[in-house]
């Protein structure tokens, strides 16, 4: 649960250091850069002992990886709602259902 709760943070972070500066249109681009560049410091502060803890924890290296994009897409969802105002529709719904299958696969007989 550690490794879930790391991810989720590391995963907030990023998405506002990727896409954050959208709601920033006239931000110089080198300004956007420089300020993403800070908040992905941030958040490989929380993806790096996540990825570390869960994997000297028994989940391999693909698990930790959909387990990041389960976590990422539903972040996003969210961060597209609620800050850059796009609807959450049919797309993302059948986008989160792959990835959702894509976890049964990976966790499929993992005791």
């Amino acid at each position: 649960m550690l490794t879930v709760a790391l991810l989720t943070i590391s995963n907030i972070f990023m998405t506002i250091a990727w896409y954050g500066n959208l709601r920033f249109p006239k931000m110089p681009l080198l300004a956007a850069i420089a300020i993403g560049w800070g908040i992905a410091l941030i958040e490989y502060c929380f993806a790096v002992p996540a990825n570390r803890y869960g994997y000297a924890h028994g989940f391999s290296g693909g698990q930790l990886k959909i387990i990041q994009e389960v976590i990422t897409l539903s972040v996003f969802a969210v961060f597209a709602a609620l800050v850059l105002k796009e609807p959450v529709g049919w797309r993302y719904i059948g986008a989160f259902a792959c990835i959702v299958g894509a976890a049964a696969f990976m966790f499929a007989g993992r005791a």
